[in-house]
């Protein structure tokens, strides 16, 4: 049975943050500014390159700049009331704006997981199935999956987040992270939360380690198409494409898996709060390089665009 709530919509909650190391805050405000200006920057340039480069409207560049734009909101969910809260004394959030803070970040976060599986088939399609690529990802399909993606986020965010709201506080208001996360909300519960981490490591099941069994099936058989090809050219794209995408994977999932896939009652809330600033921070800032050094394509695509500026 639901507990009956104890704190009204008119109540806040104090985010300690940081607060435990006073003498860290400036440079934290500083860093996490760069990375957030950085994440801001480098997807923005990805989404409005491959807008307007015709050479990049193509699948991979469509779910690329998906996920830039879900990284942005991701990282804009959560990094503004950080820096707000580094700056000043004031820590408080409203229990209105924590509700929707916990409700965005679980619906980016799992939109993200699935949209990077969607990625993981596009490019399983087309090094796996050549021939047939333009067939399996047809535009109106892959508008299909970036929805089904979005969707899933924000339906299954809309079930967790009101579940996590329904636990009774007992007043208490000191909520020991940055942002307005279940595990540490959990914590903050006088009741016996036993079933909330089960339905939270249920959901994390679902949400990240299915998704990731299904990434390395995809690689799996990439690496085995790999093998037998002849052209050196041929295997070099692959890797730099493929490679991009991995790394992505990695910098994303292992911290996620590191919070989500054990009991928050077992989680060091110290640790908890960095791992969670590099998935919230780094991983984004640092997407857009990843997917652009050393991608052609991307080159290609800012030396016309620039010939064509110059030619206006």
């Amino acid at each position: 049975m639901m507990m009956e709530k104890n704190i009204s919509s008119e109540d806040f909650f104090i985010l300690l943050g940081f607060s435990n190391w006073p003498h860290l805050e400036v440079v934290l405000f500083v860093v996490i500014l760069i990375f957030y200006l950085m994440t801001l920057t480098g997807n923005l340039f990805i989404i409005i390159l491959s807008y307007l480069d015709s050479h990049l409207h193509t699948p991979m560049y469509f779910f690329l700049s998906n996920l830039s734009f879900l990284d942005i909101c991701y990282t804009t969910s959560s990094i503004p009331q950080l820096l707000v809260n580094l700056w000043g004394p004031e820590k408080t959030i409203s229990y209105a704006g924590c509700m929707a803070q916990l409700y965005f970040v679980l619906a980016l976060g799992i939109a993200e997981c699935v949209l990077l599986v969607v990625m993981s088939y596009d490019r399983y399609a087309a090094v796996c199935r050549p021939l047939h690529y333009t067939v399996l990802m047809h535009p109106r399909f892959c508008c299909l999956l970036a929805a089904a993606s979005w969707v899933s986020g924000f339906t299954t965010s809309a079930l967790h987040s009101s579940y996590t709201f329904w636990i009774s506080l007992c007043g208490h208001r000191l909520v020991d992270h940055f942002f307005c996360e279940v595990p540490a909300l959990l914590r903050l519960s006088c009741v016996d939360t036993h079933a909330n981490e089960l339905i939270l490591m249920v959901m994390s099941s679902i949400f990240v380690l299915i998704p990731l069994i299904l990434i390395l099936t995809s690689y799996g058989a990439i690496a085995w198409a790999v093998l037998s090809m002849q052209s050196t050219t041929g295997l070099q794209k692959v890797f730099r494409t493929c490679g991009a995408h991995l790394m992505v994977v990695s910098l994303f999932f292992i911290p996620v898996m590191c919070i989500y896939l054990q009991p928050p009652s077992e989680n060091s809330p110290d640790q908890g709060k960095f791992i969670a600033l590099f998935y919230t921070v780094v991983t984004p800032s640092l997407n857009p390089l990843i997917y652009t050094l050393r991608n052609k394509d991307v080159r290609g695509a800012v030396k016309r665009l620039m010939g064509w500026e110059w030619g206006m």
